[in-house]
């Protein structure tokens, strides 16, 4: 009798596994064709199972019941250019693994256009809300206002496909989310070539896989992934003479990683760029973040070669520049 009874709880366990209880959103950004999921659960690494997506083709979320299948051949299909609605009724034809009932599975194609699907035995509350261009969904939800939350907030979110995706998976969260509690959560966003390095078109690709607060984290590491980006931009620029893309560059990665460094840069940038009010306002802030900064202006013009006159970041001129020099320092 025990051994049968310990059958039955494996038994059990094995089937809540089985079942990836989760909301998520996958969208497309049409301003640059960048396409991406974001996904929260009470499951253990939830995004290990339920975000796919690949550069110029789609991206997919399969989670309720899930065949984690759907994702591969779901871009597969996408990759042979079929629309969203004709993957995702082949994908529920071809799918040999019973019970196919609880299914839960969206896709966005490269056109932006959405096909989504919630099995009539889903883990309730399920459902989902779809715009134009995204569609969020989610089983074992506090309720409809959870997707609701999602839609509007993505909405009603401006640039970065990322923060959008983000501000979605966080007013789900805020409005109820998984019942059972939070444990992990996943941006997934592609973009050809706009990965960090080289050859990569992960632009974003974050995993919080076991944590008590994981919106909070993913925020975290996703502050750091896009200021990673936009600083990775500005050598670049600077190099090409594109010196006011650099400066927004630049800035962009200051406000997402502020440190002394990254506003001693900037401020380096907005000063040749003219504009000495907004460069002394940036080297007052990364004073205020690191006073080992006031260190890098601790240069004589005659310790400066020739050669090295032109590179990038050393403040020559500002040091040169006796008045302004003693305004930055006077702080």
């Amino acid at each position: 009798m025990k051994r049968l009874i310990l059958l039955l709880s494996l038994a059990g366990a094995s089937a809540l596994a089985a079942d990836v209880n989760t909301f998520s959103i996958v969208a497309y950004d049409p301003v640059n064709g960048d396409l991406g999921v974001a996904v929260a659960s009470r499951y253990f690494s939830v995004g290990s199972v339920v975000p796919w997506a690949e550069a110029n083709v789609g991206a997919v979320a399969t989670q309720g019941s899930v065949n984690v299948g759907y994702g591969p051949r779901g871009l597969e299909l996408l990759r042979q250019g079929m629309a969203a609605k004709d993957v995702l009724a082949k994908l529920l034809a071809e799918d040999k693994f019973p019970p196919t009932d609880g299914r839960q599975v969206a896709i966005v194609d490269r056109k932006g256009d959405i096909a989504v699907y919630t099995g009539p035995k889903a883990p309730r509350w399920a459902g989902g809300r779809q715009g134009r261009n995204w569609a969020v969904q989610g089983n074992i939800l506090a309720g409809p206002e959870v997707p609701e939350a999602m839609g509007k907030a993505f909405e009603a979110t401006s640039g970065e496909l990322a923060e959008k995706l983000f501000a979605a998976l966080k007013a789900g969260d805020d409005a109820g989310g998984d019942p059972r509690g939070k444990r992990s959560a996943a941006i997934l966003v592609v973009r050809k070539g706009g990965g960090r390095n080289l050859n990569n078109d992960r632009y974003v690709s974050l995993n919080v896989d076991d944590s008590p607060a994981p919106i909070p984290e993913l925020r975290r590491l996703l502050d750091i992934n896009l200021g990673l980006l936009y600083s990775e931009k500005v050598g670049p620029l600077l190099l090409a003479h594109k010196n006011r893309e650099a400066r927004d560059a630049a800035a962009q990665g200051a406000h997402y990683v502020p440190t002394g460094n990254s506003y001693f840069d900037l401020g380096v940038m907005d000063y040749r760029l003219g504009d000495k009010p907004a460069a002394l306002a940036d080297f007052r802030q990364a004073f205020k973040l690191d006073p080992a900064t006031r260190q890098r202006l601790q240069i004589s013009p005659e310790s400066v070669k020739p050669a090295e006159a032109g590179v990038i970041f050393r403040p020559l001129e500002i040091v040169q520049d006796k008045e302004f020099l003693k305004q930055v320092l006077a702080q």
